[in-house]
């Protein structure tokens, strides 16, 4: 028995095989990479500067290495933070040396450059000074809390974002008609089942890459070639699927069982169908939108905080990244959970909305109207007004706000909950030195 082997085939994974070659192929980053931005231009001409990637998995930083390399025409030594060490860094200060002397540019690319300690970063920084490399560092992490302060003044930091649906469909489309083992295949797609996926990986290019590549594995050869449907992804992308479905209904299911779980004070169902969502790859930031409108909606001024909270939760996921995101965003579901619950605020600005729409037309009382001018003045704009700053309490009794078509009507019924229950306290002695000022 004898056999051949093919040393033409190509074994790399679709995501090697996919790695644009040229600017014009690269998807996403158009912040920082469109044809008009800094840093397009100077890998274009080829005059590099050191550099940090900071950016989620999958987002292209080392994409963007070997282009630089590609168009300044550069050797790159690439090490790897987590299995390499000061002997690799020195090895490759040799071979960039080497280069120089034969008028030869070398990048120096240190990938998860976060895992080098203060001395192993110390340990290039003076061939990045003296320009026998040009550094490029791609990171995960805050580079302000990872990288020596010398390193950060030596490079600028270029921050890349997970790539938008959008971008992710484009990948993989293009993966289909124009990768050499891909294209030659007769593929099927079930409706929605691209997009599922694109959803999925959460903007990690790689990701969607390589779940596409086994999904084309794992499909069966058919009459009419291989079907790659929602039973195949889910089986492909494993526990992370959690049961994405076609038209993205369950999603809303879950984000409307998380909003009634809070709603209802039960912290134990929010984080259940919180962690729910994660699992499913829902975006954590559409859990914080939603806490936003919950605190307004649902705690309002029993706890004015809750805001803040919330607030802070998204401000939290979005300068330290998911992993500590996600568990501040969490507190937030939490804390609002627990919160004092009151919907006056949502049900009186529903009723003055009404209001202004059946009354649109209402004069604005004399005594509150403006006077700019002499002839406003002498119409009386403004003359019985009294400013409350002056007044007893800082509050000018009997004094009338609402146009007359209105007036003696409430919006605002606070509740007697949280800090509602004071404030329904301080109106209810407000009106009474109202009607006693009558």
């Amino acid at each position: 028995m004898s056999f051949e082997l093919d040393f033409s085939a190509d074994f790399r994974p679709l995501a090697a095989r996919m790695r644009p070659q040229t600017l014009a192929h690269y998807v996403g980053q158009q912040h920082i990479l469109a044809e008009d931005k800094p840093l397009y231009k100077a890998v274009a001409s080829g005059q590099l500067h050191s550099m940090i990637l900071w950016g989620p998995p999958g987002t292209g930083k080392t994409t963007i290495a070997e282009l630089a390399a590609y168009y300044a025409d550069a050797e790159v030594e690439k090490i790897s933070a987590v299995t390499g060490g000061i002997k690799d860094v020195r090895a490759a200060i040799e071979r960039a040396q080497q280069n120089q002397q034969v008028n030869r540019r070398t990048i120096l690319f240190v990938d998860e450059v976060h895992r080098f300690n203060k001395s192993q970063q110390d340990a290039f920084l003076p061939y990045v000074e003296n320009g026998t490399v040009i550094f490029i560092g791609a990171t995960t992490e805050n580079p302000s809390f990872e990288l020596n302060n010398a390193l950060l003044s030596r490079a600028k930091v270029y921050v890349l974002k997970a790539l938008n649906q959008h971008d992710i469909l484009q990948l993989l489309q293009r993966a289909l008609s124009e990768d050499a083992i891909l294209s030659q295949q007769v593929i099927q797609i079930e409706a929605g089942v691209l997009e599922a996926l694109a959803k999925l990986v959460s903007g990690d290019a790689r990701r969607s890459l390589n779940l596409l590549e086994m999904m084309c594995e794992l499909a069966e050869q058919g009459p009419s070639g291989k079907l790659l449907n929602f039973d195949l992804l889910a089986q492909a992308a494993g526990e992370r699927y959690s049961h994405i479905d076609k038209g993205g209904d369950q999603f809303y299911d879950l984000l409307s069982a998380l909003h009634k779980s809070i709603r209802g004070s039960s912290p134990d169902g929010a984080l259940y169908w919180y962690s729910r969502i994660l699992e499913a790859s829902g975006d954590p930031l559409s859990v914080a939108r939603r806490c936003l409108a919950i605190a307004s909606e649902d705690v309002g001024n029993a706890d004015p905080r809750a805001m803040q909270i919330a607030v802070s939760a998204w401000d939290c996921f979005t300068r330290v990244g998911a992993a500590e995101g996600e568990r501040a965003i969490a507190q937030a579901v939490v804390y609002l959970a627990c919160a004092p619950k009151s919907n006056a605020v949502y049900s009186a600005f529903k009723a003055a909305r009404e209001a202004a729409k059946q009354y649109g037309d209402a004069e604005v009382p004399v005594h509150l109207r403006n006077a700019p001018t002499q002839l406003m003045a002498e119409l009386g704009y403004g003359a019985d007004y009294r400013y409350s700053h002056d007044e007893p309490n800082a509050y000018s009794a009997g004094q009338q706000y609402l146009p007359d078509v209105l007036q003696g009507q409430q919006f605002y019924y606070p509740h007697e909950r949280g800090l509602e229950k004071q404030i329904a306290e301080k109106l209810r002695y407000l009106k009474q030195l109202d009607q006693q000022a009558k």
